[in-house]
């Protein structure tokens, strides 16, 4: 079957995830370090306001916080850490299957390219995409989709000896007690 994005719906834009658990807090966007400046100057055009987090730290030392950072995450607008500063959701215009448009979309982000497809071990569907609910496999038309979570794979590759990790201390407001903010080491990687 063949992917494509269910008509009027932009739920990969608007709805942000705890990853890995809530104590990280909501992840944003992926964003690797050669896009940051890039979406930073279209922000900056397109006066909009944004959030760029660490998501991804290295370092040699488990004692010292990354001395090098492998990604980074644009985070969303909503106080919840949800929806994209890039979604078009004022203007009343619509995308191509009727959701909203994004204001980068030529521009976008090489995670925003590879979505729905995620990294596991094998690369899979993200099951919380409406497209993957309703039709549970795609096997044609996501070879860009393909070869953006390779890229973004190869450029995330570490022989570091300690991985950290960003809790953003972004959520819902009713787990806000347990969200930690900050880099945490990842035990066991």
């Amino acid at each position: 079957m063949e992917f494509r994005c269910i008509d009027e719906c932009s739920d990969c834009c608007v709805q942000r995830e705890y990853y890995p658990t809530k104590e990280f807090g909501k992840i944003g966007v992926l964003i690797l370090p050669e896009e940051k400046e890039k979406i930073e100057k279209l922000a900056e055009s397109k006066k909009i306001k944004i959030k760029i987090l660490p998501r991804i730290g290295i370092s040699e030392n488990r004692n010292e916080t990354p001395s090098k950072i492998l990604a980074y995450q644009l985070m969303g607008i909503e106080e919840n850490g949800n929806t994209c500063p890039f979604l078009d959701t004022k203007s009343g215009k619509k995308s191509s299957h009727g959701g909203y448009p994004c204001k980068i979309y030529d521009n976008k982000p090489l995670a925003c390219s590879a979505y729905p497809l995620i990294e596991n071990e094998p690369i899979a569907l993200d099951q919380k995409c409406k497209f993957c609910k309703e039709c549970g496999t795609a096997d044609k038309n996501l070879e860009f989709e393909t070869e953006s979570l390779l890229k973004i794979k190869e450029m995330m590759q570490t022989n570091a000896t300690h991985v950290w990790r960003y809790a953003t201390g972004v959520g819902e407001e009713k787990d806000c007690k347990i969200i930690k903010t900050g880099w945490i080491l990842e035990e066991g990687i």
